[in-house]
């Protein structure tokens, strides 16, 4: 594995994957790097082959082939990107959380307050600009599909899922929290529906504009 990043550029390749919080297409390393995708997608090829990587196909409005999204493997070294401690954490403090008998307002209250923060710290020119802009950069993957009334949108990758799995109400909330928090704060929209993971249309926040 380590051999395989000998290579300057599969190295620079590898942290982008590694400082990223969702999995990444070959486009979007390319840009970010400032390569061809035709330069970045053997390299990828080869970091999945020595099992650095993982590759998921998302054919979500695939126009032709179906795209690729990579990210490390499991077992892949973090070369001190990533502390290991904070997924471990992640889980006690939910257990905590539950054990303490914490009710799912808690939980959204506690993800208003962020969201909150988020908001005001936003330089976004809109609100639905801004929230995609920070679900994105949390790493859920939005997907935003324009409507009459608003907008939906879709979280095509939770970050926490594993979590959600677990306690749902509770990471769930959370989410619903953050989302609404920053809603309210940036103006000019208003959360109509959010439909957690155990929902039957899952993972995905409806939005009425003020300019709909």
């Amino acid at each position: 594995m380590l051999k395989a990043l000998g290579d300057n550029t599969r190295y620079a390749i590898y942290l982008e994957l590694a400082r990223s919080s969702r999995p990444l297409a070959t486009a979007e390393i390319a840009e970010t790097l400032g390569l061809h995708p035709n330069t970045v997608r053997p390299h990828l090829e080869r970091m999945r082959d020595v099992g650095l990587l993982e590759v998921e196909t998302d054919t979500r409005g695939a126009v032709g082939r179906p795209q690729h999204r990579y990210s490390l493997a499991a077992d892949a070294p973090s070369l001190g990107l990533e502390p290991p401690t904070f997924p471990v954490l992640a889980r006690m403090l939910l257990r905590l959380a539950g054990a303490a008998g914490s009710a799912p307002q808690d939980a959204v209250d506690a993800g208003i307050e962020q969201g909150t923060a988020d908001a005001a710290a936003s330089h976004a020119a809109g609100c639905l600009e801004g929230l995609v802009a920070r679900l994105d950069a949390l790493g859920f993957d939005p997907a935003v599909v324009l409507e009459e009334a608003g907008a939906t949108i879709a979280f095509a990758h939770c970050p926490f899922r594993e979590l959600a799995e677990a306690e749902p109400d509770l990471v769930c909330g959370l989410h619903r929290g953050m989302v609404e928090g920053f809603v309210r704060t940036k103006g000019g929209a208003r959360v109509t529906a959010f439909h957690p993971l155990v929902d039957r249309t899952p993972c995905q926040v409806s939005l009425a504009l003020a300019s709909a």
